[in-house]
C-alpha cells in the first residue's frame, strides 16, 4: 500500500476515481473543472492510495491561508478578527486540508470492498502524505474540512491517532421528496410555513424562469450577481470566477444547470445546480438584493428546485450549507459535518487546545453562513 500525491486530478483516470465515489455529483469531472478555473488563493492536491496498482482510496486536498475567526461566532469572531489584522501571520496561518471549498462534504472515497480496517489504514496513509506535503509547502495547519459526522465516527481512531481535534462545521441540508407534486410538499409543512411559502411562490408570476446549460450572453451579469451574494457572506474560503461557472456547466452536460430568473429584461437571480436521476444539489446562488425581498427570490428559487426535482422523479433536494434554522423550517434534515485539525507546531497546538477548552469552542455552534 503506497500513497501518491498529484497537483492535477488528471494523474488519476476518471473511471478509477469515480469508482471510489459511486453516485457522487461532485466527481472527477467536477474537480477537474474547478482545478482548471485557477481560483485565486487556492492550490489543489490529490492524494491516492494504491495497492498492487489498484486505487483503493482517494481524496481532494487544498492549500490556502485560513482565517481562524471562521471557527468562531459573535463577539469572539470580532475579537479574533481584530487580532488577525494586527498579526495576520499568527491568526491566518497556511493550511493544508483534505476537502474542497467547492464541495459540500470532504471528497474522501474508498474502494467498495474496503472494510473498516483498510479504510483506517488508507486514511492514515493519506494523512501521512499530507503531513509531508505540509512540511514541504510550509503549511502550519493540517485539517480535514467538512467530514460528515457519521464517517468521522467510523474513522475516529485514525483521526485521533493523527492528533486531529474536531470543531463543529456547517451542517448540510437535505429534503426528502416523497411527494407527487409541489402541493404535496406544501402539505408536509407547518400551517404558517405553508401559507408563507404559497404567498411567496406567487411572486414567480412576475418572473421568467429559464433552465440553461451555458452562460452565453449572461456571464458578466452572473458574475455581478454572484459578487453581491459573496459580499454578504460573513465567511468564505473560496471566491469563484466566471471561468468556474462556465467550466462546471461544460464539464457536466445534462447534470449541471444555471437556473435564471428574469424580471422583464433584467436577470435578477441565478442558481447553479447539479442533478442526476436521484437528487438535485443546490450549489451557488446570486441575486440582485435591491429586488430580492420584493420578488422573494430566495424562496422562489428554492421552490423551483423542489418543483423541478419532484417532476423529474428525484428522491431528494440538497440545500447545501448555511441558513440552517430556515432550512429546518422548510422541511430539511440537517446532516452534521466537522472540521478536524491540528497545528503542526506541538507547542502552538497545545495552546490552541487549551484555548478551545477555556472558550468552550468544542460546543460552539458553527458559523452561520456561507456563500451558497
Amino acid at each position: 500500500m503506497i500513497a501518491v500525491t498529484a497537483s492535477t486530478i488528471e494523474d488519476f483516470t476518471a473511471a478509477e476515481w469515480d469508482r471510489l465515489f459511486p453516485g457522487e455529483l461532485e466527481g472527477w469531472a467536477y474537480h477537474r473543472a474547478s482545478e482548471r478555473a485557477a481560483l485565486v488563493g487556492l492550490e489543489w492536491l490529490y492524494v491516492g492510495v494504491r495497492d498492487g496498482g489498484q486505487l483503493r482510496a482517494a481524496a481532494v486536498a487544498f492549500i490556502t491561508d485560513y482565517p481562524l475567526a471562521t471557527t468562531l461566532d459573535g463577539s469572539l469572531r470580532r475579537m479574533v478578527g481584530t487580532l488577525a489584522r494586527a498579526a495576520p501571520g499568527l491568526l491566518r496561518p497556511r493550511m493544508l486540508a483534505l476537502g474542497s471549498p467547492v464541495t459540500e462534504t470532504c471528497p474522501l472515497g474508498f474502494a467498495a470492498d474496503a472494510d473498516g480496517e483498510e479504510q483506517a489504514a488508507c486514511l492514515a496513509a493519506i494523512l501521512a502524505a499530507c503531513e509531508r506535503q505540509a512540511q514541504n509547502r510550509r503549511a502550519q495547519l493540517l485539517a480535514i474540512k467538512d467530514l460528515p459526522d457519521d464517517r468521522a465516527a467510523t474513522l475516529h481512531t485514525a483521526l485521533t491517532a493523527c492528533g486531529l481535534r474536531q470543531q463543529p462545521g456547517q451542517p448540510g441540508a437535505r429534503l426528502a421528496l416523497p411527494f407527487r407534486d409541489l402541493d404535496g410538499y406544501f402539505a408536509s409543512l407547518g400551517r404558517a410555513t405553508r401559507r408563507d411559502l404559497r404567498r411567496k411562490w406567487r411572486s414567480r408570476e412576475h418572473l421568467r424562469i429559464q433552465w440553461r446549460s451555458d452562460l452565453a450572453g449572461i456571464d458578466e451579469r452572473v458574475a455581478q450577481l454572484y459578487r453581491q451574494t459573496l459580499a454578504r457572506a460573513p465567511m468564505r474560503l473560496e471566491e469563484l470566477n466566471p471561468a468556474w461557472f462556465a467550466n462546471v456547466l461544460a464539464a457536466l452536460p445534462g447534470r449541471a444547470a444555471c437556473v435564471c430568473y428574469w424580471h422583464g429584461a433584467d436577470l435578477v437571480a441565478f442558481n447553479l445546480v447539479l442533478h442526476d436521476g436521484r437528487r438535485l444539489l443546490d450549489k451557488y446562488i446570486g441575486m440582485d438584493y435591491a429586488r430580492a425581498r420584493e420578488l422573494n427570490l430566495y424562496y422562489v428559487s428554492w421552490l423551483e428546485n423542489v418543483r423541478h426535482a419532484i417532476e423529474h422523479g428525484l428522491h431528494s433536494c440538497d440545500g447545501g450549507q448555511g441558513l440552517g434554522t430556515e432550512k429546518l423550517r422548510l422541511g430539511c434534515v440537517m446532516q452534521g459535518n466537522g472540521l478536524w485539525y491540528r497545528h503542526r507546531n506541538r507547542l502552538l497546538d497545545r495552546g490552541m487546545a487549551l484555548a478551545e477548552r477555556a472558550l468552550g469552542l468544542h460546543d460552539a455552534p458553527a458559523a452561520q453562513e456561507r456563500c451558497a
